[in-house]
């Protein structure tokens, strides 16, 4: 059954994402039609209990799935994978109610979600969270705004994190559905010199927006140590997704070596030419073992800290350094929009700053380490 999914997961990354992701990284958006074929066969519901309408399959399915479509389009993957984040956890927080009004059409690929803790001001430190949630006689009034939301420009539906207690109090922060249709949300595009289309990405401002008092799924006090556990499966599953731009690309410049010739001689046959792709290929044997390491931790229940944290700086570390390098190995052909080089250069430096910098992982690696030795 896993093996079977991937295998469609493959055709799909291939057929539609592949075909159409140099339109996107020039600026075009995915049509509904392709979040729904995503639908179809199951991606957006890959780890939703059957019980739900989803395939009920493990994280490593979902690693898996994120490396595959990553190395076709990373900005794509990321889209569908925070969709299906959304409907997963409404599957385990939402009331029977809101989680049967909204999973379906999140699952068939009718609306997009995303989960909103970014804001202008703050991003890592999760206490300097500062939209407000105000307690009323019949729900709750939110008042903020989130930014380099992934799907922000189109989501439907929203996980929005927000203070319910005194502004840097980490334990005051809880996490909240929002409609996105709702009186008093304005949804604003993203852009940047590296294209944020097939990613979705954008801001929203939250001006007394009025939700029902069961929109609380994660309660303050708890918020925290969920987007901890959450955050452990993100790193682990970006880190796929780089390894899966790196596994792209290298096949590109073996399968170019072979017929391109150079001084009447095929450039794999070069020693320098060969020497920076051995070096590209060890680096990514390097970041995949990790990457497994942290994802067989993430699929049995196990504390995933340090893994995810290695995990993701590894891979981040060995996309951004060689993608670069396997780009010159093709030259001015590795430009040609049916290579992946120019947008998958421009993912990796995205996925240096997504779930955590690279920066503050690195220490947080070092904290880890030294807790664990001593």
């Amino acid at each position: 059954m896993t093996q079977a999914f991937l295998d469609q997961v493959a055709g799909f990354a291939a057929d539609h994402v592949f075909t159409s992701a140099s339109e996107w990284s020039m600026g075009a958006s995915p049509g509904a039609s392709v979040y729904k074929m995503a639908g179809r066969l199951g991606i957006l519901g890959m780890t939703i209990p059957q019980g739900f309408g989803g395939l009920g399959m493990g994280f490593s399915t979902r690693a898996a799935a994120c490396s595959i479509l990553a190395g076709a389009d990373f900005g794509f993957a990321m889209s569908l994978i925070n969709t299906h984040n959304v409907a997963l956890r409404l599957s385990q927080s939402a009331s029977d109610t809101i989680a049967r009004r909204y999973i379906p059409a999140l699952l068939s690929g009718e609306m997009s979600g995303c989960t909103a803790l970014t804001e202008p001001s703050t991003g890592s430190d999760f206490a300097a969270v500062t939209t407000t949630a105000t307690s009323t006689d019949t729900g709750w009034v939110l008042n903020g705004e989130k930014t380099w939301i992934i799907n922000g420009r189109h989501a439907g539906l929203s996980i929005v994190y927000a203070q319910c207690k005194s502004l840097g109090d980490g334990s005051g922060i809880g996490a909240f559905l929002v409609n996105l249709s709702t009186h008093g949300v304005t949804q604003h595009a993203i852009d940047a010199g590296f294209a944020q289309t097939s990613m979705g990405t954008g801001r929203f401002v939250l001006n007394d927006v009025a939700v029902e008092r069961d929109a609380l799924l994660i309660a303050p006090g708890k918020a925290f140590k969920a987007v901890l556990t959450e955050i452990n499966g993100a790193r682990t599953y970006v880190a796929a997704m780089c390894n899966g731009m790196m596994r792209r690309a290298i096949g590109d410049v073996i399968a170019y070596g072979t017929h391109r010739h150079s001084f009447g001689k095929p450039l794999n046959t070069i020693p320098s030419w060969q020497d920076d792709l051995s070096s590209a290929k060890a680096a990514l044997r390097v970041s995949e073992g990790l990457t497994a390491q942290a994802t067989v931790l993430l699929d049995t229940g196990l504390d995933a800290q340090l893994a995810a944290a290695q995990a993701k700086v590894s891979a981040v570390t060995c996309a951004q350094s060689h993608l670069p390098a396997l780009l010159h190995l093709m030259g001015a052909e590795g430009l040609r929009p049916e290579h992946p080089f120019a947008r998958h250069i421009a993912a990796s430096q995205i996925a240096g700053f997504t779930d955590g910098a690279t920066n503050i992982l690195k220490d947080r690696v070092a904290r880890l380490t030294t807790n664990k030795e001593t």
